[in-house]
């Protein structure tokens, strides 16, 4: 609490020498100010105003960093606001704690404040942005789904270009994407999926594939090379399609806008320059809920069974990759998620046990000319 003592003019001590100006802290107004120094109470004495205020010498702090030539610029430890500016640099002579950091607050109070503010940023982002995103994803109209999807795979492209002025390619070599097609009818042919689906193939070496809203579902030209068969591309396929049936991409978008939203405000992006490029990367590498990756692989391994494909080809392709590139690998940090990727292969690698007991038998995906054709969906 601050030290200041008040007294009313004929109260006060004899006639003042020095001047400055006093500022209350509570207005913008200059104050002309009388000074002295009050032996008897070790205080200095300002006169301002029609009272006279007391500050103990003890207490008086030097405000570092101002710029007013020879003028010092005093405070008061205990109170965050009051100034006195002054050229009369005897009085600094008799302030036996003049550089002494002015703490008016304590640093116990300022870590609680700052642990509050954290924790309410947390809240806001971990709690109440998934909150109101798994609700707003449910209002929007197809039209308006398939457009933000358009759109975020329109600034994809942008960012993963080595020129700002013009997009990473996309694939469209006609065979090769005739043989795409084949693929996909053969997985959705024997499944009741009403979401409309649309294929796109990125001219980019990256493992990966990803679903975005809207039911667009992007290959990377690196996934498709690395993928040994047909099984194994309709593997990841099947999956994407579970994404997308359960509008994950949607909600996934609508969340990290939210968070990014609430980060701008906080540091002042709010052009959302850099908050673009963080959410590209948070779609291309969108890190589903462990519900959501569960529900996506059996749902992928129905699809597959119903078109009848081995449904362990998903297990397969991740086991493969695993033994080449390692769980460390960048290229596969979309499908590295949890559950762990270990944890995927096994539970891949049970149903097609369990189908092997069955009398179901694997049919072929793809011709060989098919399949070469879709290998080299990215040539001209």
């Amino acid at each position: 609490m601050s030290e200041t003592m008040t007294i009313r003019v004929g109260e006060r001590p004899a006639a003042l020498g020095a001047l400055g100006t006093y500022f209350d802290g509570e207005t913008s107004a200059a104050q002309p100010a009388r000074l002295r120094i009050e032996e008897s109470q070790a205080a200095l004495v300002i006169e301002v105003g029609g009272r006279v205020i007391l500050w103990p010498l003890k207490n008086i702090r030097r405000v570092p960093d101002q710029a007013l030539g020879d003028n010092l610029v005093l405070a008061l430890a205990g109170d965050p606001v009051a100034r006195l500016v002054t050229d009369e640099h005897r009085i600094a002579q008799r302030c036996p704690n003049l550089r002494r950091r002015n703490s008016h607050v304590k640093r116990s109070k300022i870590l609680t404040w700052s642990v509050g503010a954290l924790a309410s940023v947390a809240l806001i982002i971990l709690v109440l942005v998934p909150k109101m995103a798994d609700q707003l994803a449910e209002y929007i109209p197809p039209d308006g789904e398939r457009a933000l999807g358009e759109t975020t795979l329109s600034q994809i492209r942008t960012a993963l270009s080595d020129n700002d002025l013009v997009p990473i390619r996309g694939c469209a070599n006609v065979d090769g994407f005739s043989a795409l097609v084949k693929l996909q009818e053969r997985l959705q042919k024997q499944s009741n999926i009403t979401s409309q689906i649309t294929v796109h193939v990125l001219d980019h070496k990256m493992i990966n594939a990803f679903a975005l809203p809207g039911g667009h579902i992007v290959f990377f030209k690196g996934l498709i090379e690395a993928a040994e068969t047909p099984e194994e591309l309709a593997a990841v396929f099947a999956h994407e399609m579970g994404h997308v049936v359960s509008r994950d991409p949607t909600r996934h978008a609508l969340r990290s806008a939210g968070s990014i939203g609430v980060l701008g405000l906080l540091f002042g992006d709010f052009a959302g320059g850099a908050l673009v490029l963080f959410l590209t990367e948070r779609l291309i590498d969108a890190q589903y809920s462990q519900r959501a990756e569960i529900d996506a692989d059996v749902f992928g391994m129905d699809m597959l069974e119903n078109a009848e494909v081995d449904p362990g080809a998903l297990g397969a392709m991740f086991q493969r990759l695993l033994d080449k590139h390692g769980e460390a690998d960048g290229t596969l940090a979309h499908f590295i998620t949890h559950p762990k990727l270990s944890e995927r292969i096994a539970a891949s690698q049970t149903r097609q046990a369990e189908v092997d007991q069955t009398d179901f038998v694997a049919q072929p995906l793809l011709s060989d000319d098919d399949w070469a054709a879709l290998k080299n969906i990215c040539s001209r």
